[in-house]
């Protein structure tokens, strides 16, 4: 095995474990979700609603 051998199964495998992260992380978006625990989808309005006036995504609770 020479070193570009060795560099392309490091490249595919890297790749592949990328692919499982991303993967991974979207399945826990949606599934959290869809539990009820947290809706991502009000975070990505942040950025338009980022007036002093402009309703909080979520009310701070003194409880946690």
């Amino acid at each position: 095995m020479n070193i570009g051998t060795i560099q392309a199964y490091a490249y595919f495998f890297f790749v592949a474990f990328l692919v499982i992260v991303l993967y991974s992380y979207i399945y826990h978006l949606y599934s959290s979700q869809r539990k009820g625990k947290r809706d991502y989808e009000k975070y990505s309005n942040i950025a338009l609603n980022d007036d002093i006036t402009d309703q909080p995504v979520e009310d701070i609770s003194k409880n946690d």
